[in-house]
């Protein structure tokens, strides 16, 4: 084990001894439990009775059966609202509401009545509400197992973007929540995982071991801090209750190669429970490629995840998850990366010489575990108390080709590997109290996260790093020293009269015979926050109240008291929730590659490869105020729709910049941002066997020089403001789901998503005139009249825009002819501005709107059995094959097309 791994886990168990004795610490349970007992009208106990509970939103529905002596229990129910209905033979069925809204156990009696009395047992419109002052989207596995999902390597995060409002959809599973880049927080059972879930940063949770999703786009309770722009709760299955074995075997095979396994098996009894899932996929595209064509875009992953409940005595009880997951993938190549020439020899003198050094061959593979214990104390009937412990470890280990040299491409002028590792360690708390209106919840949370970073780089670009230029002023291949110019007929390129050669660099320079420079950078962030929070409820109002306070210790350090208030009310006779709230957030910085970040800037050798843009250079945690004004409408039994307008304002606002070709990103500041917009979602819970949701929403992302802090980045310098590059001004996601009536019919599943376009920067674009645009640089004339300067762009990259000039289309070995004249020059994947209309924050390029569809359509009991089952899903993702981008040349992630059609058959044994 590491020292640093053994530091970790030494401090946990010390940090253990010493909050064993405290009562009010913290942490954040998702789940609660309803038990209690049906009896018939008299009173008597009544074992055999149907019991079941039921969201008719999320379609979370559970049935158990009362023992003898008429008890019932559900446990690991997520935090929500239910309906429950009670049923025996020859009594009348029974409906009653519960309202699940901490992890305190409610007991309820249930009396049946005689048959014939008239009781009604169905949703009512007012089922379909939750009075509740932070907006938020429950999704249960009965629905997303049927959703299509777009990546089989990130199911989780195509799902809370397909379901989720306010989200923006990016490549590889990124996801951007509310117009703020990646600041979501995972809370899985209650552990809150605030670093970056992307399969190029970290490896998610399986899907396959999620019951629900509570999702909530911002200004949280007090309970929640780090990234708050969309909070992500995951409830995991559990095995508890499970007294016959059940679980299930997939296997299934689809395009582009791609082969997937998976097995889960729950076991338990009343008092303890096993969940375990084991999973694996096989895939020739496994990330999303910047070339529509398939190719280098190999990967796999595998999964393993373990959930134990135990329970001591009625008020005892433990909670364990562990978590595992490999991936390794290939970093998919553009056509530009195939057959690199570069120096083969010679690269010291005069004359290099230049051959084919092969294909670019980068790799990556992540490994990550999670271990997160859990005490649950009972104390009477209205308090709990939970307390406990987390360690998880994402090792990514990024490998250059084999040839460093063929590492070399048009936005990569160094070759680089990467071991970097982010062990985060903690212990959480809380204690919450019911008592009359009030819910009240106190708690802490203590967590330390060792980053450590290496990366040996070195210079493999020729031209990178000149001593001599010749008549032009262009650099020069060879050479080492501006002294040996002259008599090779070239000029110098000294710094003493005004060149640009840095001698600095010249060590860590592979075409002239250098070698790496080893950097190796390391800290230890240190954060504590405590909170309290209530919440009342007084009629047809409730209120959330309350404060965190959070103290931030790393390579900067910051200390904020947070209030937090939320306000609904239920205006009954309309079936109208209205509610309004407010947040003051900490905003943490991103932990990958951190510390290269802050400190990269400061070496001589490091900051002209990092692109440094100046700053203070540490990365440094943002404060936000966060205003949300929203409503929920019910119309009659069978739909609600909620809505919120959003206003943020951050400073420090966070974002991401990237080292040439590579999976290396880097955090970086930028002074503040300014971010509007709204978000609606409907739901058709259930009608005549159909079932939908709409998500929608229009979010501005309003970003303002200067670059504060942090390496890389070549927007927004000038001082205007301007649209970062996840800004999109409107998407949303239809979903349609009908289940065809009969025991063994078949159901159909649709998706329709329509995204506007992500802010495309890199967009060749005409304008001469606007002060706030990244245009000036390409513009020229042709003839007298307005034209654009490609000759920035490779043949490819015109071709990955998807540029003609004049009707003549660019190939990726064929560019466009340049200049071409300004209103001659269009795209097929890009919104280009008319000329001289072009605007950073007013008018923007994008990625043009598209438009994707995906369907499903499956039958969980094939042959109609009762007790052993098989099952079959065909999925369809980009049914029509639309040739679209995510983005392209993104200082984030660079470019990415969106999956081709991709073809699935799933077939499982469910027992």
């Amino acid at each position: 084990m590491h020292s640093s791994s053994r530091r970790a886990v030494c401090g946990v168990v010390f940090l253990l001894s010493i909050l064993a004795s405290v009562s009010t610490l913290f942490a954040q349970s998702n789940s609660g439990i309803v038990s209690g007992t049906v009896t018939d009208p008299l009173g008597a106990v009544l074992p055999g009775a149907v019991v079941t509970i039921l969201n008719p939103v999320s379609e979370y529905s559970r049935s158990v059966v009362t023992d003898s002596a008429g008890r019932f229990q559900f446990t690991n129910l997520p935090l929500n609202s239910y309906h429950m209905t009670a049923s025996a033979k020859g009594f009348a069925a029974v409906a009653q509401d519960a309202h699940v809204t901490s992890s305190i156990p409610q007991t309820i009696t249930i009396a049946l009545k005689v048959e014939g009395e008239t009781t009604t047992v169905t949703v009512e419109a007012e089922d379909l509400l939750n009075n509740d002052p932070t907006a938020h989207t429950n999704i249960d596995r009965n629905l997303f197992n049927k959703v299509p999902l777009e990546s089989q390597s990130s199911s989780l995060s195509s799902l809370v973007t397909l379901a989720s409002p306010g989200v923006a959809a990016d490549s590889n599973g990124l996801f951007h929540g509310l117009g703020d880049h990646a600041s979501n927080s995972f809370s899985v059972d209650g552990q809150p995982i605030t670093d970056q879930q992307s399969k190029v940063f970290s490896n998610q949770i399986p899907s396959n071991a999620i019951q629900s999703i509570e999702a909530i786009p911002g200004a949280p309770p007090a309970e929640y801090g780090g990234k708050t722009s969309l909070i992500i709760n995951v409830t995991t299955r559990s095995g508890q209750g499970s007294t016959t074995p059940h679980g299930s075997v997939t296997a299934s095979y689809g395009s582009f190669g791609s082969a997937a396994g998976g097995f889960d098996l729950s076991y338990g009894g009343k008092n303890w429970g096993n969940f375990v899932e084991i999973d694996g996929l096989n895939s020739g595209r496994f990330l999303d490629g910047p070339e529509f064509s398939v190719f280098h875009d190999k990967g796999n992953e595998l999964n393993f995840f373990d959930r134990v409940d135990r329970n001591f005595t009625p008020n005892d009880s433990i909670h364990l998850n562990f978590n595992y997951t490999r991936s390794w993938f290939q970093n998919p190549n553009t056509f530009d990366n195939l057959n690199v020439m570069n120096v083969v020899s010679g690269g010291s003198s005069s004359n290099p010489v230049f051959g084919d050094v092969g294909n670019t061959d980068q790799r990556s593979k992540i490994e990550t575990y999670d271990i997160a214990p859990l005490y649950t104390h009972l104390i009477g009937s209205n308090a709990i108390f939970n307390f406990g412990g987390y360690v998880r470890k994402d090792a990514f280990n990024y490998y250059p080709s084999n040839n460093p040299f063929a590492d070399l491409g048009p936005i990569q002028n160094e070759t680089i590997s990467q071991n970097r590792t982010l062990l985060n360690a903690g212990v959480r708390s809380d204690y919450s109290i019911a008592t009359g209106r009030h819910n009240i919840k106190i708690g802490a949370v203590y967590q330390q996260t060792f980053l450590r970073e290496r990366d040996p780089i070195s210079i493999i670009n020729s031209t990178f790093n000149s001593p001599c230029v010749d008549a032009n002023g262009s650099p020069l291949p060879g050479f080492t020293d501006p002294s040996q110019c002259a008599a090779a007929g070239a000029f110098s390129n000294d710094p003493a009269a005004g060149g640009t050669f840095n001698p600095v660099l010249l060590p860590y320079d592979l075409t002239r015979g250098g070698t790496y420079f080893n950097y190796f950078g390391h800290t230890d962030v240190k954060e504590l926050a405590l909170y309290i929070q209530d919440q009342i409820r007084a009629g047809n109002w409730v209120f959330n109240v309350g404060i965190r306070g959070d103290l931030y210790n790393g390579l900067a350090v910051a200390r904020q008291a947070e209030p937090r208030v939320g306000i609904s009310y239920s205006v009954q006779q309309t079936g109208t929730v209205l509610r309004v709230s407010y947040a003051r957030t900490l905003e943490t910085p991103f932990n990958e590659n951190l510390v290269l970040s802050s400190e990269g800037c400061t070496s001589d050798v490091l900051s002209p490869l990092l692109n440094c843009q100046g700053g203070s250079n540490v990365v440094t945690p943002g404060y936000r105020n966060e205003f949300h004004a929203g409503f929920q409408q019910g119309f009659g039994k069978n739909v609600v729709v909620s809505g919120d307008y959003i206003w943020k304002y951050t400073h420090s606002a966070f974002d991401f910049s990237i080292f040439g070709n590579t999976p290396i990103f880097f955090p970086i500041d930028w002074h503040n941002s300014k971010i509007p917009g709204f978000i609606i979602h409907a739901d058709l819970p259930s009608y005549h066997h159909f079932s939908a949701f709409v998500s929608m929403s229009s979010v501005a992302a309003r970003f303002f020089p200067p670059q504060s802090a942090g390496a890389g980045a070549t927007v927004g310098q000038s001082g205007y403001p301007f649209r970062i590059d996840h800004d999109e001004r409107f998407n949303q996601t239809t979903h349609v789901q009908y289940q065809i009536p009969g025991k063994r019919g078949p159901w159909i599943g649709f998706n329709w998503r329509y995204d506007s376009g992500l802010n495309a920067a890199s967009t060749p674009c005409y304008n001469v005139t606007d002060p706030n645009s990244h245009c000036q640089a390409v513009s020229t004339t042709l003839n007298g009249q307005p034209a654009i300067d490609l000759s920035g762009f490779t043949a490819d990259q015109e071709f990955q825009a998807g540029l003609s000039c004049n009707g003549v289309k660019a190939t990726p070995t064929t560019p466009l002819p340049t200049p071409c004249l300004a209103n001659q020059l269009t795209s097929s994947l890009l919104s280009i501005p008319a000329p001289g209309t072009e605007n950073d924050d007013k008018n923007p390029s994008r990625v043009k709107a598209r438009s994707l569809f995906d369907a499903s359509v499956g039958d969980d009991n094939l042959l109609g059995g009762d007790k052993y089952r098989w099952s079959l899903r065909l999925t369809a993702v980009n049914i029509a094959n639309k040739y679209a981008l995510y983005n392209f040349l993104s200082t984030f992630s660079g470019t990415h097309y969106v999956t081709p059609r991709a073809l699935n058959a799933e077939i499982g044994f469910h027992f």
